[in-house]
C-alpha cells in the first residue's frame, strides 16, 4: 500500500485555524481584523463591562519607587538632573493612581459578579500613567482593562491590569475602537505623541458628531496650557469657541472626578449581587408511586 505521510504532513492538510501561513496572508486581513474585535469584545461581555473611563498619558512617567531608585543610583550631574525630573514627574504617577482608585470605588466597577460593571478603568496597558491608573483600580479591588499593542520594540503589559482583561492588538485602529466604544469619559494626563493622538482623535469624533458627547478632562494645567494653545486655534478660526467646552483642565484627582460628574458622567454605586433563587421543591412522585407495593407472600416452610 502507498504511504500517505506526504499528504498528512502537507500544509494544505492543516485545519485552517492551525495554518499560520494561511492566516497571515494579506487576503486574510479582514478576518484577522474581525477576530481582534471579537476576542476582546467577548471577554468584556463575559466580565459584564458595560462602560469605561479611559486614562491616557505618558508611558515614561516613573513611579515614586522608580524615581527613588534613580536618585539613589545617580552619581553624575546629568544623572542627578534626570533623577530630580523623575521625582517631579512621579507626582503625576501618584495622581493617576489615586484617580484610578477613586473612579473604581465610586463609579460602579466594583459591581458584584453577574451585575453590569460601569466606569471600569481602561488604559493602553503599558507602563507610566497607564500602569498607575490600572494600579489604583487594582488597589481598590476592582477590575481594570489594558489594551496593549504590538510595537517594533516590544511593549510589555503592566502588572496591574486584570489578567483576563489584558489584550494585545496588532492593529492600532482596532485598539482605538475598543478604547473609544465603551468610554463614558476620558482623562488625559501629560504625554507625548501617542497621548496627543488619542486625545485629538476623541475630540474630533465628538466635535464632528461621530461620537456622542462625553466628559473629557485634561490633567495638569501647567502642562496643557504650555503644550497646546487652544485659544490661539480659536483666534485663527481653526476651531470654534464652543469647541473649548468639549474638555476641562483640572489639577487634582478629586477635581477631575467632580468635573466628570458635572459634565454628565453617571456614577453607578456598587450593586448587590442578585439573591439566589429559592430552591425549587423536589418533584413529587405520581400518586400511584406513593402507594406501597403489594406484599410478597412468604412461602411456608412446608412449601419449601
Amino acid at each position: 500500500m502507498p504511504d500517505n505521510g506526504a499528504q498528512k504532513h502537507s500544509r494544505s492538510y492543516l485545519l485552517a485555524i492551525e495554518d499560520q501561513h494561511f492566516l497571515l496572508r494579506d487576503e486574510m486581513r479582514p478576518f484577522r481584523f474581525g477576530m481582534e474585535y471579537a476576542k476582546a469584545e467577548f471577554a468584556l461581555r463575559d466580565w459584564g463591562v458595560r462602560s469605561t473611563v479611559v486614562v491616557f498619558g505618558s508611558a515614561r512617567t516613573p513611579s515614586a519607587e522608580q524615581a527613588k531608585a534613580m536618585a539613589e543610583a545617580a552619581k553624575t550631574p546629568a544623572e542627578k538632573r534626570l533623577a530630580k525630573r523623575a521625582a517631579e514627574q512621579s507626582r503625576l504617577y501618584e495622581d493617576a493612581r489615586a484617580f484610578g482608585r477613586l473612579v473604581s470605588m465610586r463609579g460602579g466597577a466594583l459591581a458584584a459578579s453577574g451585575v453590569p460593571r460601569d466606569n471600569v478603568i481602561a488604559t493602553g496597558g503599558g507602563p507610566g500613567i497607564m500602569e498607575a491608573a490600572n494600579r489604583g483600580a487594582s488597589e481598590a479591588g476592582a477590575p481594570s482593562i489594558g489594551f496593549n499593542i504590538t510595537l517594533p520594540h516590544e511593549q510589555d503589559p503592566n502588572a496591574w491590569s486584570t489578567p483576563a482583561l489584558t489584550f494585545r492588538f496588532h492593529y492600532f485602529a482596532m485598539r482605538k475602537m475598543h478604547l473609544a466604544m465603551r468610554a463614558n469619559a476620558l482623562a488625559v494626563f501629560p504625554g507625548g505623541f501617542g497621548t496627543f493622538d488619542e486625545l485629538f482623535e476623541l475630540l474630533t469624533l465628538v466635535q464632528t458628531g461621530k461620537a456622542t458627547p462625553r466628559p473629557i478632562v485634561l490633567y495638569g494645567r501647567d502642562f496643557w496650557e504650555k503644550a497646546v494653545n487652544f485659544r490661539m486655534l480659536v483666534e485663527h478660526g481653526t476651531i470654534d469657541a464652543r469647541d473649548l467646552d468639549l474638555f476641562e483642565v483640572v489639577d487634582t484627582p478629586e477635581e477631575a472626578w467632580a468635573s466628570l460628574l458635572r459634565r454628565g458622567l453617571r456614577a453607578a454605586p456598587p450593586t448587590p449581587a442578585p439573591e439566589p433563587p429559592l430552591a425549587r421543591p423536589g418533584r413529587r412522585r405520581a400518586p400511584q408511586q406513593e402507594q406501597m407495593p403489594p406484599a410478597v407472600p412468604v412461602p411456608s416452610k412446608r412449601s419449601r
